[in-house]
Order: structure tokens, then C-alpha cells, then sequence
């Protein structure tokens, strides 16, 4: 993972960077990397047409547009690989998708002070069927409220002591994100599975190195 996080950032202030920094890595592997890109046969054409502004969508509205095509998601559940490949087909740049409900997102993600049932966090989903390649949003900062999301979903709260006297002892309102580098590159090179760009990747038949 490439985790960034930033002080005093907001959700839209996340997003701004997840969109700008894409945007500059598709930039620098077309600049550089066209040699290789052409020896895997990679179509470049589909890189060159990642450019800001990403569209932007809504958990609400990804829930009606899965539906619609046949999906039985539910508002409430998380969405699988077959629900972000739907989401972002008709899209030739990564599509954000923001507001998951709470309850599908990890505990330290800052519910919207509008809508406490959804989280301030963004999911960035790349296109041709990749999925996910960035997930992130504002973090709680508040030590009373992440304890209580602890409670909610009943996690040991003893595990988390060091977490808390963080936020206790001098934090501030932040934000992030963390971007997977495997399934990045396996987008960018357009290959069929993100094992392809793990150096050593674990199988069901060799577990080392």
C-alpha cells in the first residue's frame, strides 16, 4: 500500500489528491514507459483517456444503478468485485464512489455529521473491471467517539489503547487514503490478474518465499 495522510484535510480535499495523483502516474508511465507498455500489449488508448475531472457518484446512487442492472445489492451491503466492475463499465477513468454506509466501513472513518449512518470515505474504482484501487476519507478524531464505534462493533478495546492516546494526546482533524500498488499496476499494464505483480505471490501451491 501507498498510504498518505494528511493534517487537517477534509473528504474533498482527499479526493482532490487520489484524482491528482492518477492523473500523474498515468501522466509518467505514458511518458516513460511506452516501450513496455507496447511489449505487453498494453492499448494506451485507454490510459491516455484517464484526465480529470473522475466522475463521482453517491453510495445512494450506486445502489439504484446495481440495481438496475440486475444486481441484488441492498442499501446497507458492501460491494463486491462484480458490483465495481457494473459501476464503472461505461467509464473510461476512475470512477469515486463516496457515503458507504458506517457499517461497511472500518471504525476510525468519520461518520458525516449530516447523515451519521454514512461515512466521509471514498472509494476510487478504476475502470476495465479493475475494482477498488483506492480506498480513504476522514478519519474520528475524536477519542470518545472512536471509542464508542469500537463498542458498536465489538472490537477489544484493550487492542486499541495506543490508537486512542493518539487522538488523546495532540491530534488533529485528518484525512487520507491508501492506494493498493499491486492492483494499480495491474491496471495500468491491463493484465488478467493482480498475482502478475507481486514479486513472490502466495499460492495454494507455494506458500514461501
Amino acid at each position: 500500500m501507498v498510504e498518505l495522510e494528511m493534517a487537517y484535510a477534509t473528504l474533498e480535499d482527499t479526493k482532490q489528491l487520489a484524482e491528482d495523483m492518477l492523473v500523474f502516474i498515468v501522466g509518467r508511465v505514458l511518458e516513460n514507459r511506452r516501450a513496455e507498455l507496447k511489449a505487453i500489449e498494453r492499448d494506451v488508448s485507454k490510459l491516455e483517456a484517464v484526465k480529470a475531472p473522475f466522475p463521482r457518484m453517491s453510495y445512494d446512487e450506486a445502489v439504484k444503478v446495481l440495481q438496475s442492472k440486475g444486481s441484488e445489492i441492498q442499501w446497507g451491503g458492501d460491494f463486491g468485485g462484480a458490483d465495481e466492475t457494473l459501476l464503472s463499465e461505461g467509464f473510461d477513468r476512475p470512477l469515486m464512489v463516496d457515503g458507504y454506509p458506517t457499517q461497511v466501513k472500518a471504525f476510525y472513518m468519520a461518520p458525516d455529521p449530516e447523515r451519521p449512518e454514512v461515512a466521509l470515505g471514498v472509494d476510487v474504482l478504476a475502470p476495465e473491471g479493475y475494482g477498488e484501487i483506492i480506498g480513504g476519507g476522514q478519519r474520528i478524531h475524536d477519542a470518545d467517539l472512536l471509542l464508542r464505534r469500537i463498542a458498536e462493533q465489538n472490537l477489544p478495546a484493550e487492542a486499541f489503547d495506543w490508537y486512542i492516546d493518539l487522538r488523546k494526546y495532540g491530534t488533529v482533524p485528518h484525512a487520507g487514503f491508501g492506494m493498493g500498488i499491486e492492483r494499480c499496476v495491474a491496471w495500468l499494464c491491463g493484465l488478467e490478474h493482480v498475482r502478475e505483480t507481486i514479486a513472490f505471490p502466495r499460492m495454494l501451491y507455494r506458500l514461501r518465499p
